[in-house]
């Protein structure tokens, strides 16, 4: 199983481009694929979905962490071209989408085979929980809701050794004193306190990243 980074604030490979949002694909030979958020723009995230061998008629399952249009701004012409994804949405999500399977998420839930929900936490974001033989992988959208919930409703499904995500204004960094592997994304504030903290587990995120779990 892998998480490759197709939309982010940053690249790290050449051919893509860079756009403030956030958007991951994850694939598995036993799983559906899974697009968890679309970035801020279409055109970015089609043209790196193109760079990155990914095609968007081939995604099983759309997962939205938040109603946020850095994270929703691809959703609507992604929707365009591929006509079957089954949509993962938070409750505070708004927006008609006629002739769809929609699962509107509050509680923590399964979306597929060894990816969860954590839920809607205090009613704006969900996070992935991926459940894989090191332990859990969190993959976060901008971890609006408390980073210590973000982990804790994560823990319901395994132990947590890994993060990858927007942290959005988090410095509560013993919290992260446990895990292995920390990606910090996106809207980050502290990512550079954060890579200067755990030099020997932290990696720099961008496009193009293939996250191996």
């Amino acid at each position: 199983m892998k998480i490759t980074i197709v939309y982010d604030n940053e690249v790290k490979r050449g051919g893509l481009r860079a756009g403030w949002g956030f958007s991951a694909f994850i694939e598995s030979q036993e799983l559906p694929l899974v697009l968890f958020d679309t970035g801020a723009d279409s055109p970015t995230l089609l043209r790196n979905m193109k760079e990155l061998n990914i095609d968007p008629t081939s995604i099983e399952t759309i997962v939205i962490s938040h109603a946020h249009g850095d994270h929703t701004g691809g959703l609507f012409e992604i929707l365009k071209i591929n006509g079957s994804a089954q949509l993962f949405l938070p409750s505070s999500f708004r927006g008609a989408l006629p002739g769809r399977k929609v699962t509107i998420v509050e509680d923590a839930m399964e979306i597929c085979a060894n990816i969860f929900s954590t839920g809607e936490l205090e009613a704006i974001e969900q996070s992935l929980a991926i459940k894989t033989d090191k332990g859990i992988f969190v993959l976060t959208g901008c971890a609006h809701p408390a980073m210590k919930s973000i982990l804790s409703a994560a823990s319901k499904f395994g132990k947590v050794y890994g993060i990858a995500g927007g942290f959005h204004g988090f410095r509560d960094f013993k919290l992260f004193e446990s895990l292995s592997q920390i990606y910090p994304c996106h809207c980050t504030q502290y990512k550079r306190q954060i890579l200067d903290l755990f030099p020997d587990k932290a990696s720099e995120c961008g496009a193009g990243l293939v996250i191996q779990l």
